[in-house]
Formats: C-alpha cells, structure tokens, sequence
C-alpha cells in the first residue's frame, strides 16, 4: 500500500469471530491501523503502551486506534488485558489482511530468511485514504511519533 491509496475493507477479526471493516465498523472515522508482529514481546509491548498512554490525544483528534497481527483473539484478550489497551486488537490468522495491506515480508534474522510481518502504521483520513505510512516505528514513542506526523 502506498500513500493515496485507499485501505482494504477487511481489517481483521474481533474477540467474537466478526470480520471488521473499515466501510462498516468505522465509515467516515480516520484511522491509525498498527500492525505490530506478535503479542507479549518486548518491542510490540512498548508499542502498545506507547499508543493506550497517547489514545485519548489521539481520539480527540477523531481517530481510531487499531492493532492488527495472526495471533488469535485469544491472546489478544490476553494481552489487551493485561496492559489496559483501549483500543482494538484484530485478527488476521489466515494472512489475508496482512498480504493486502503489503506488511508480510520477507524478513532476515541472524543469517535466516523467513516470512514474517513488518511493524507498520498506517494513518488514514475519514474516507480510509492513506495519508502517512511510517515503515520506522519508534516503539517507545509511537503515540508521539504519530502526533508530531500529524502536525499535533
């Protein structure tokens, strides 16, 4: 995905097994869709706080957090709760989301080549238009990453 382009209907599945989309579910609400690689890990632990302690600046402002990865809603239950996330944590276990939104990668770690996905985040305005991708996710200060992109 690219900047100008509209998002993927898609976004994922919630703690109850509904598919979510952005037509539906948030129609004429800009998003800041994260997709982070895996629950209970340092780095996408850091993310996750960073956001729920930015959220309501963020949701001031009109947009809705949203954090995709394949784990299962299970452990999205799990970790949402055992950090306070106020926001949404959604399920692409089959791949399908994580392809169409470009973020399944090959990736490289000590010498191996795997598939994996890639920390990104996406910021749309209220038709779901990509206005930023930012592909270097400061995890410790991503909520201010994202405000000082914004211009807030």
């Amino acid at each position: 995905m690219n900047t100008g382009e509209i998002i993927p209907d898609n976004l994922g599945i919630d703690e109850e097994g509904r598919m979510v989309t952005a037509s539906g579910d948030y129609a004429n609400t800009p998003l800041i869709i994260y997709f982070y690689p895996k629950d209970n890990t340092p780095g996408c632990t850091a993310e996750a706080c960073a956001l729920r302690d930015g959220y309501k600046r963020l949701r001031e402002l009109g947009y809705q957090v949203i954090g995709i990865n394949r784990d299962t809603p299970a452990s999205h239950l799990k970790f949402a709760a055992k950090h306070d996330l106020p926001f949404p944590l959604l399920t692409d276990v089959s791949g399908e989301v994580c392809e169409a939104f470009g973020v399944w990668q090959m990736k490289k770690m000590c010498g191996r080549e795997y598939m994996g996905l890639v920390r990104t985040t996406f910021i749309t305005d209220n038709d779901h238009t990509i206005t930023h991708i930012i592909t270097k996710v400061n995890t410790k200060a991503a909520a201010e990453q994202i405000l000082d992109i914004l211009g807030k």
